[in-house]
């Protein structure tokens, strides 16, 4: 009974003197996050789109009518929504210029035309930063501003369309380049 009792009596006081020990949390080291395998792809992303257009058109039928190009701009809103890796859907809403410059006998006529063109696009990554981008737009005319100048005077029209089944489609296929992962 003598050593039992002596035997508890050990046993507590070994728990009390481990008791007064300070604890210290052991430093834990954390490892940084592994890099992901495609970089930031397969994040979605919505942003602004801009830039310069240069239009033109051609007739074959009239040979005595010669076309030059017209600078317009576009600009919009644009989604990147990632799929499988390397292809993305990029819708966009855009505002358009097109039209040309036609140069006849009489004189000068300029037609310039605004859209909303909404391209529904398939974005392929080729290597990080440059991408193939093909798809079908769909193209709904706004106005149309025509201007005539035959040296002498200049007359101007401009025709609203309030028609909005004058619609088409068309197609799209370019490269795109991304500066950095925001631009």
């Amino acid at each position: 009974m003598k050593r039992i009792l002596f035997l508890a009596i050990c046993l507590f006081t070994t728990g009390t003197v481990f008791a007064q020990n300070y604890y210290t949390p052991r430093r834990v080291h954390r490892r940084p996050p592994p890099a992901r395998r495609y970089g930031d792809f397969y994040t979605p992303k919505v942003g602004i789109e801009g830039g310069l257009s240069i239009a033109n058109t051609i007739d074959s039928y009239d040979a005595g009518y010669s076309t030059d190009n017209i600078l317009g701009f576009h600009a919009g809103i644009s989604a990147t929504i990632p799929l499988v890796y390397p292809l993305s859907f990029q819708p966009e809403v855009l505002f358009s210029q097109k039209g040309y410059k036609g140069y006849t006998a009489d004189g000068t006529f300029t037609q310039r035309n605004n859209y909303i063109d909404i391209p529904l696009l398939a974005n392929f990554r080729l290597v990080r930063g440059l991408n193939f981008v093909v798809g079908p737009q769909l193209n709904f005319p706004v106005s149309s501003t025509s201007t005539f100048n035959d040296g002498f005077n200049v007359s101007s029209e401009t025709y609203y369309n309030s028609n909005y089944n004058k619609s088409y489609v068309a197609g799209v296929i370019g490269l795109s380049v991304d500066l950095n992962p925001n631009v």
